[in-house]
């Protein structure tokens, strides 16, 4: 039994996704981790490996993970394709019948997603081609486009004088905040919300009669038709709409010369047009015409339709503030990915924090702690009892507040990177979690890189700390000197995962984290 999935089920997921982004009962959130991406493969920054989708690397990817920004709900739109207009370039255009076996032309395309059939202009104006001046002369292909269009007129028109035969149909303008936050190498944003927005409203409501006739192609100019040098009015568009007529003009050579739609009427899903009752002379060869039937709705009437809108962009800005500094600086990260309602820190509740960490820590004391130095991704320990070592990772540390921040994942009890067993594990097989009350066999000594020895200040419970007249913001809440994430570790679904070349973070950086999700 044959059957498909259409491209329309895509859009309705891509449109349902966005929805459950914006919804108050959801949280989504933009995570970034692995600071150690060289320990996974010696090659990752120059070749990263594809993501794994198993639990394993679900719980390798919570472990390893860094800190979560949250989407709001002016943070997700739907995009295209962006196809940039190019004077020179042969576009394709709007039809309803592509296929395999009748492509698109000239890309050659199956299915008119896939096809160039709009552009974006240099003033971010979104244009679809409904004529690409395609005929008989240059095989149905179209010709070479030479005028930029940049008009805003609802109807569709040639976009300048160089007679190229192309006709565009305005549709939209990107809002220049939408460019800055939304428009990617290979994608543009569609407007929100497009059946009541009210700043495409006209282009909308001009589109407001469905099946309406815009353009006619010629694909044979017959031979001997009509009378010589003579127009024909009023010629009748037949099919399943009414009311369309055509206006037809014969060359010289008794033959097709041009033919434009003078009453596009409405209801067409198919037409043809029939020249005996327009009066015409079908002549010794009949010409033959290709009537090009408009999305449902008309050009314009749903913006997802027409242009294919099956992809999802999610936006973040990670960026250093002193106030709540959950985004970790002087480590890296490699692994970018989308988590749909984590929970909150040991909470049946779902995370709501605009930004969160997703890292432990640990608040030191000690002399000499203000110069200090923990290496980036490092082993650092904390005995906690007889024989009982608790391990975690340097991710960062901040000599003016003492506060240590750190990961731990499975190898640091008995796995390797590759997630096979390490038989015999430095600490042992347990994953013990660091403490400021270790057995009467432990103690609170941290050892750093370089420098004394350190202790976890037990005193400290809070989530700022004042040091010479100066509020420092911890960005977690310590209890004792010890802060647990701020997320529930293996909580809410990770839907999307991306590995990326490491990037380092300053305090001076920001990171635009621009997400594609296709459906």
């Amino acid at each position: 039994m044959a059957a498909i999935i259409t491209d329309q089920m895509r859009i309705l997921n891509a449109q349902n996704f966005v929805s459950g982004v914006q919804s108050t009962s959801n949280s989504y959130y933009t995570f970034i981790g692995l600071p150690n991406a060289t320990d996974y493969s010696s090659t990752w920054d120059q070749n990263p490996p594809g993501p794994k989708d198993s639990y394993s690397n679900f719980n390798d990817n919570y472990a390893t993970m860094l800190a979560l920004k949250k989407i709001n709900a002016s943070d997700v739109v739907q995009v295209v394709r962006k196809v940039t207009w190019t004077s020179g370039i042969t576009y394709d255009m709007w039809r309803g019948d592509i296929s395999r076996t009748n492509p698109s032309q000239p890309s050659g395309s199956f299915d008119i997603y896939s096809a160039n059939y709009f552009v974006m202009n240099s003033d971010y104006r979104v244009y679809v081609c409904i004529s690409n001046n395609a005929n008989p002369e240059n095989n149905y292909q179209g010709g070479p486009s030479l005028d930029e269009p940049t008009f805003v007129d609802l109807e569709p028109r040639a976009a300048g004088s160089s007679g190229d035969g192309y006709i565009w149909k305005y549709l939209y303008t990107i809002k220049t905040n939408d460019a800055i936050k939304f428009e990617s190498t290979n994608y543009m944003p569609v407007p929100a919300n497009w059946a009541t927005n009210n700043d495409v409203a006209a282009v909308r409501e001009n589109a407001a009669t469905s099946g309406q006739i815009k353009i006619i192609t010629i694909r044979n100019r017959g031979v001997a038709v009509g009378t010589a040098n003579v127009t024909y009015t009023g010629v009748p568009i037949k099919g399943d709409g009414r009311g369309a007529t055509a206006t037809i003009t014969i060359n010289n050579n008794s033959k097709i010369d041009t033919i434009t739609v003078s009453n596009g009427g409405s209801g067409y899903t198919y037409g043809t047009v029939d020249l005996e009752a327009g009066g015409v002379p079908t002549g010794t060869t009949t010409p033959v015409f290709n009537v090009i039937i408009p999305p449902p709705g008309g050009h314009g009437a749903d913006i997802y339709t027409e242009l294919g809108a099956f992809n999802v962009l999610t936006y973040s800005r990670f960026e250093n503030d002193t106030d709540n500094p959950d985004f970790i600086t002087g480590n890296q990260f490699a692994r970018i990915g989308l988590i749909e309602n984590p929970k909150a820190y040991d909470s049946s509740s779902t995370l709501t924090l605009d930004k969160a960490s997703a890292v432990y820590a640990l608040k030191l004391t000690g002399t000499g702690y203000s110069s200090a130095t923990f290496t980036a991704d490092a082993f650092v320990t904390q005995t906690v009892g007889l024989g009982s070592t608790a391990v975690g990772r340097v991710v960062s540390y901040d000599q003016a507040t003492g506060v240590l921040k750190y990961w731990q994942d499975r190898t640091n009890s008995g796995f390797n990177f590759d997630g096979s067993l390490n038989p015999n594990p430095t600490y042992g097989f347990e994953s013990l979690k660091f403490s400021a009350e270790p057995t009467s066999d432990g103690s609170v000594s941290i050892v750093p890189s370089s420098g004394n020895t350190l202790a976890i200040d037990t005193s400290f419970t809070g989530v700022s700390t004042v040091i010479n007249n100066r509020t420092y913001y911890l960005g977690q809440n310590f209890s004792r000197g010890v802060a647990q994430p701020e997320v529930e570790k293996y909580s809410g679904k990770i839907i999307f995962v991306d590995n990326r070349p490491s990037v380092t973070r300053s305090s001076a950086q920001k990171e635009d984290v621009k997400i594609i999700v296709q459906f």
